[in-house]
């Protein structure tokens, strides 16, 4: 047991457990200068940080010895990246010839002459491609068709009155004109030229979804043909494109946002032209600035900064770090997996995420509202999920066609890596699904549920305490990874998770009353979040509903579990479960996880769930009298 768990006021705890056990840590942490936050998920972070930086430098040095091929390319990118005095000489120069490709487009059909290469080459496009697996046929992958992003994090920025959009857009602004001097513009020129994006960005604006309405799964699913979707504008030849980048004219393709393709042809017109250039240059320059000077990285990061509440850039050797394993991220993920994780824990989690299926099962099939056929249903799909733990079993073989160019530019290397990928990613249209393809790097600290796949992925990254630890008892670690586990088997179940059967299809499996006994109690779950006060706004119950189901579902499985073991401590859990929520974080960033996040706030996280656990009043002796009191029939109770 851990020293917490005797330093915790219990009449602390009835008034507000996250303050009680996070209180004191609140108090003395300090959120470091190139940090939006600190805490449990951060600290995490910061600390694999640490330690493959200083591998990344022995590798570079020498004193460390690359052992396979990817990981050599991986050691000459970081390399590159880290050479700041190559980089500052050659300034803006890789950039221009990318610059002059869009300023050289005259007309749309300029555009349409080398529309294929020019998404391969992951140039800005007022519309995006995707590979994922069918929706209604998840054994194969299809074609999805987006919206672009938008300048803003989200479109609810550009309503009239928000004083985020007051605040933020002069800072992109700003930032986006130096960055257009420092590649040649006149003052006048590139202040034209952001106004011009910013036009553009805005008619895009009305189309699109806001955060909370991508949060719903079962809009994404709208089929058309191929030649449906090209007619959503004259202005460029959609379907010569969609056929030279897939190798033929698929008969369907899956539209996210159809209210979007709708009105493309208003948005694509001769006098929306030089706007969309505009718009293209801005994203490239902005986007690319990272992989220039220390001097552009640094403009560059002046808005993301100012969204986050960081007070300063990453210093510019965590910066190439970062740069060159977000590029490799499955070599340095397989490096980090076995090296610091090993085939022993990874059995030891894969046995602990089959233990919690067994009493997720055990508990869908004893649960009280739903029929029969809906349970049988349930069980199938929870018996069907695929479970990846750890670190892949062999690195992607897409890296394996990565291969660094030391004659190139840090850029070049780059956008020829990302050519690689897209063009990868392309030729899987139409082709069986991968399902046991890892897509999250092990050295990544999350967990997810992937709803077409019907997999539950916990990287190795996570499994450290005060998730997990052999230090620890048996019930802090189900408070810790236990929930996180059953927070991830609870997706499958959840408003957006349950719409999907075993194999990941969106088909509907509930019988009617059953979907309407458990749309009321989500109902439910989006009453108790939303409208809390925090951060000086309110939470989104609608935004966050899928992940608070997950949580609540999670947590109560976990806490069953836990009251299985001998030791079982159930203080020593729900203290647990509040330390791993533990965050400080800037108010700019708080804000920004209100408006976009389909996560409840962290504290809420652990304070809201636990009233929903009976074991919670008789383990702290919590009453009516008390703060964390909530009466029995507004206990949210699903999984």
């Amino acid at each position: 047991m851990t020293k917490d768990k005797f330093t915790v006021d219990k009449n602390e705890i009835k008034q507000n457990i996250y303050d009680a056990v996070n209180g004191t840590w609140i108090k003395q942490a300090t959120i470091p200068g190139d940090h939006s936050s600190v805490g449990g998920f951060m600290d995490l972070v910061d600390g694999i940080d640490k330690t493959l930086m200083y591998d990344s430098a022995a590798l570079a040095d020498g004193s460390l010895t690359a052992k396979t091929p990817e990981l050599k390319e991986y050691t000459k990118f970081y390399k590159m990246a880290e050479d700041y005095a190559h980089r500052d000489a050659d300034g803006a120069t890789p950039l221009l010839p990318v610059i002059d490709r869009i300023n050289n487009l005259a007309n749309y059909q300029a555009l349409n002459d080398q529309l294929p290469d020019w998404i391969l080459s992951g140039l800005p496009t007022p519309f995006s491609l995707g590979i994922d697996p069918d929706m209604k046929n998840a054994k194969l992958n299809a074609l999805f068709a987006e919206s672009p992003s938008l300048f803003m994090p989200d479109k609810t920025y550009y309503e009239d009155g928000n004083p985020a959009y007051a605040q933020l857009m002069p800072i992109f602004t700003d930032m986006n004109v130096k960055l257009l001097e420092m590649i040649g513009y006149n003052h006048a020129e590139a202040v034209e030229t952001v106004e011009k994006a910013k036009a553009f960005d805005k008619l895009i604006v009305p189309n699109v979804k806001s955060a909370e309405e991508s949060a719903d799964y079962s809009k994404m699913y709208n089929p058309q043909t191929t030649d449906e979707l090209a007619s959503s504008t004259t202005a460029l030849n959609l379907k010569a494109a969609i056929n030279q980048l897939v190798g033929e004219v698929p008969n369907t393709v899956i539209v996210t946002e159809p209210k979007y393709f709708e009105h493309l042809e208003e948005l694509l017109t001769p006098q929306n032209f030089d706007l969309m250039k505009a718009w293209m240059i801005v994203k490239t320059v902005s986007g690319y600035s990272s992989l220039l000077s220390e001097e552009f990285r640094q403009v560059g990061g002046i808005y993301s900064r100012a969204l986050s509440g960081k007070k300063e850039a990453t210093n510019p050797t965590k910066a190439a770090y970062y740069l060159a394993s977000g590029t490799f991220d499955q070599v340095v993920g397989d490096y980090y997996g076995h090296k610091y994780f090993g085939e022993k824990a990874k059995a030891d989690v894969h046995h602990m995420v089959e233990n919690m299926i067994a009493v997720y099962k055990n508990r869908l099939e004893n649960n009280d509202w739903l029929s029969p056929e809906t349970k049988q249903m349930a069980v199938k799909k929870l018996t069907s999920l695929g479970i990846q733990v750890g670190y892949p079993d062999e690195v992607d073989p897409l890296y394996s066609k990565f291969h660094v160019d030391e004659k190139l530019s840090l850029l070049n290397n780059a956008r020829n890596f990302g050519k690689i990928a897209t063009q990868d990613s392309f030729a899987k249209w139409n082709q069986p699904v991968e399902r046991e393809r890892w897509e999250m790097s092990a050295s990544t600290v999350n967990a997810y549920y992937h709803p077409f796949k019907n997999i539950i992925v916990f990287p190795a990254a996570i499994l450290q305490a005060p998730f997990y630890s052999l230090e620890q008892s048996s019930s802090e670690n189900y408070g810790g990874v236990g929930a996180v586990i059953a927070h991830e088997i609870s997706h499958a179940f959840d408003n957006n998770g349950s719409l999907f059967d075993e194999f990941g299809n969106l088909n509907n499996w509930w019988t009617k009353a059953d979907h309407e006994h458990f749309q009321k109690l989500a109902d439910q779950m989006i009453a108790e979040f939303n409208g809390i006060p925090f951060a000086g706004s309110k939470v989104n119950g609608k935004l966050t509903v899928s992940e608070n189901i997950a949580d609540a579902g999670g947590l109560s499985c976990a806490e069953a579990a836990a009251k299985n073991e001998d030791d079982v401590d159930l203080a020593a859990f729900f203290i647990n479960w509040s330390r791993i929520w533990r965050m400080k974080a800037t108010p700019e960033y708080q804000q920004l996880l209100l408006s976009i996040d389909v996560h409840a706030p962290a504290p809420l996280r652990a304070s809201v769930q636990v009233k929903n656990l009976d074991d919670f009043y008789t383990t702290f002796d919590v009453t009516e009298q008390d703060e964390m009191y909530l009466a029995p029939e507004k206990r949210v109770k699903i999984w």
